[in-house]
């Protein structure tokens, strides 16, 4: 067949006999397909209705109704007049939706899937965006979520279960296992309403502690009286907030949180309506003083009851805890926002260490003048002070004792951490008890070298990584931002590898606004950036230190060798005195058996505690630079409270309780 320029070639005979068998194959599981459906009305053979519905076929066909739709179903119904209609239209259209519509979908989800593939690129472009637009809001979607899925337990316990669930429930659980569900749910139910303004503020306690109750809360629901609507609820909410984790990141202790008017009033208006569905769905039952002791499988109304009992003495107990306790300090207390004022101090700090305030996390305390400040953060009762006060000598023991005078205002412990030597008489008088954390490694860098055997180890790392084509250089922090998605790709690189998770107050962690705001001494392979190490520099004291120093696994091996070595003669190039290692802590404890218990047992943990850090390790790391060790204490109150404090401080650090043992 010829058309100008255009030929058709006619199959050959291969080709049509092809055809025409899949074709006939084709339409005979089709009408098989229908055939199914309409057997046991019909009453023909199969053989009979495949030429019955070879004629509809064709019919439609000849019509040319796209799909023979309507033509197709007349012939049907002709044919078998004794059928109901409404039946086998009814079985018709199914067979439509099962051999027509089933496979477009199927289709549609195949190609879709197939350009999500070719195309991923752009789509994971658009979805980062997308990603980025609703951060800002998922803490607050689900903080409403969880509110929600509290208020969804109470409502729960306040009203009849299912008869017929019940009755299931009962064939295998004993119970008291469908009482204590009960009971359970709603009092998860009132502490989701409490928590879910944590996961407003983007609490990551609240986080871990409400994913937890969320599941429990669902398990209660499948338990009290198979509920699984309700579960299916939480269950949901709990694979929300998962997939949002990474938005809560902020450290600070759940109960010290403030509850405003309007949080307040949610909770009470819940807490009312709870009440008042309880009371309306069993307004039938009169009240009897026995009804508090009916325990029986139908006894919904004791059930009720009795939830309301435990919630109303649980949620009394909370509003009394914090009524009697010390009010937390308001932020205006503490000028967190005012970091003209501590950058202007920083700009005459003699330690590097004193960057710590940049991190984010920490309030502070200013001195009168302005000219020195403390930084500090809240954990249990522990107030904790990180370091020595950062400013004018003069001006520190004023301002440590307006610390003191603060704490005691609210009845809490002032905890100085990682204070130096320099300032021990200030605490001493204060009345502390000073105990020995470890041991802070200073390198003198005016006569550094790599030359010589002693730094044998470091000059050939640093020759290996130039062989693999390592570089390194210092960037400005002007231009640390265009570099920060390479940056973070290192970062979670390595937080994988180690299974680690981001601390904090003695340690930053990688978020943009804080690597931004140092300089960043980075390694290349091959124009890929493999590791970096933020600096914290004190030009004042002409100390330099690293913060966080990251690689990733495209790194040459000795790469911490390499990039020590040239940030240590960097820093010598720059006019710098000493470089800070930091601490090595639990090193430098006494170990005679007349040394005080805290010694002791810090001394053990140094030597034996390779399974969870390794102390012993990191100061042997250290010593190859032959550093200067200087003494690093806690002070605070002593005695029993001793204890408390050392845990409040880790977890400050680790970011909560839960982290100081998973690290």
């Amino acid at each position: 067949i010829r058309f100008f320029n255009w030929q058709i070639d006619i199959p050959g005979l291969p080709i049509t006999i092809g055809q025409l068998f899949f074709a006939t194959l084709d339409l005979v599981v089709t009408a098989a397909t229908l055939y199914v459906l309409v057997a046991p009305d019909i009453g023909v053979s199969f053989v009979a209705f495949l030429s019955i519905f070879l004629l509809a076929i064709s019919i439609g066909v000849v019509s040319n109704v796209p799909g023979g739709v309507g033509v197709f179903e007349a012939i049907i119904l002709l044919a078998f007049p004794d059928v109901g209609r409404e039946v086998l239209l009814g079985k018709i259209i199914l067979y439509r939706l099962i051999y027509f519509v089933g496979p477009l979908i199927l289709a549609l989800a195949i190609m879709a899937a197939h350009e999500v593939v070719l195309h991923r690129k752009p789509i994971q472009a658009v979805g980062g965006r997308f990603a980025d637009a609703i951060s800002s809001v998922a803490p607050k979607l689900m903080g409403t979520a969880v509110f929600l899925s509290g208020l969804v337990l109470l409502l729960s316990g306040a009203s009849p279960g299912v008869e017929a669930r019940l009755q299931m429930i009962s064939r295998f659980l004993p119970h008291a296992v469908l009482e204590i569900s009960h009971l359970a749910g709603s009092v998860i139910g009132l502490c989701l309403l409490i928590l879910a303004r944590g996961l407003y503020r983007r609490l990551h306690g609240a986080w871990r502690v409400v994913s937890m109750l969320l599941l429990a809360g669902a398990v209660a629901s499948l338990l009290k009286g198979f509920d699984y609507e309700e579960a299916t609820i939480l269950v949901t909410a709990f694979s929300l907030l998962w997939l949002s984790r990474d938005e809560f990141r902020r450290q600070g202790a759940l109960l010290d949180q403030r509850f405003r008017p309007r949080w307040i009033a949610a909770i009470v208006i819940a807490l009312a309506g709870t009440a008042w569905v309880g009371i309306a769905s069993y307004r039938h039952i009169p009240y009897t003083n026995e009804l508090w002791w009916q325990f029986s499988l139908d006894g919904n109304a004791p059930r009720m009851l009795r939830a309301m009992l435990l919630v109303s003495v649980a949620a009394t107990g909370f509003v009394v805890a914090k009524l009697i306790r010390p009010a937390p300090p308001r932020e205006t207390e503490s000028p967190v926002d005012d970091l003209a004022t501590v950058r202007q101090v920083l700009a005459s700090a003699e330690i590097a260490t004193s960057n710590a305030a940049l991190i984010g996390d920490k309030r502070f305390l200013f001195s009168e003048s302005g000219n020195a400040f403390l930084m500090y953060q809240v954990s249990g009762r522990s107030w904790v002070s990180f370091g020595d006060p950062v400013g004018p000598r003069p001006e520190q023991e004023a301002l440590c004792w307006r610390f003191r005078e603060l704490c005691d205002r609210y009845d809490s412990w002032p905890v100085f951490y990682e204070v130096s030597d320099a300032v021990l008489p200030i605490y001493i008088d204060m009345g502390l008890t000073l105990s020995k954390l470890g041991e802070e490694g200073i390198v003198p860098l005016e006569n550094f070298t790599l030359d010589g055997s002693e730094r044998a180890d470091f000059r050939q790392a640093r020759n290996r990584a130039v062989k693999t084509g390592a570089s390194f250089a210092v960037v400005p922090r002007s231009e640390v931002p265009a570099l920060l998605p390479a940056l973070r790709a290192v970062s979670d690189s390595w937080l994988k590898h180690k299974g680690a998770a981001e601390k904090g107050f003695s340690l930053g962690r990688f978020a943009d606004e804080y690597v931004s705001q140092f300089d960043c001494g980075i390694v290349r392979v091959r124009g890929e950036i493999v590791a970096f190490a933020n600096l914290w520099q004190a030009p004042a004291g002409r100390e330099v230190s690293i913060d966080l120093m990251r690689y990733d696994d495209r790194a040459p091996k000795g790469i911490m060798d390499y990039l020590f070595a040239e940030l240590m003669l960097w820093a010598r190039d720059h006019g710098f005195a000493r470089f800070n290692l930091g601490m090595a802590p639990l090193s430098g404890l006494e170990a005679h058996a007349l040394a005080p218990l805290w010694h002791r047992i810090g001394g053990l943990i140094f030597h034996h505690a390779e399974d969870f850090y390794n102390f012993e390790g990191l100061r042997h790391y250290k010593e190859k630079f032959f550093p200067v060790w200087r003494p690093r204490y806690l002070a605070s109150p002593g005695g029993l409270a001793l204890p408390r404090v050392l845990l409040d401080s880790s977890s400050l650090i680790s970011g909560g309780l839960t982290r100081i043992v998973s690290g």
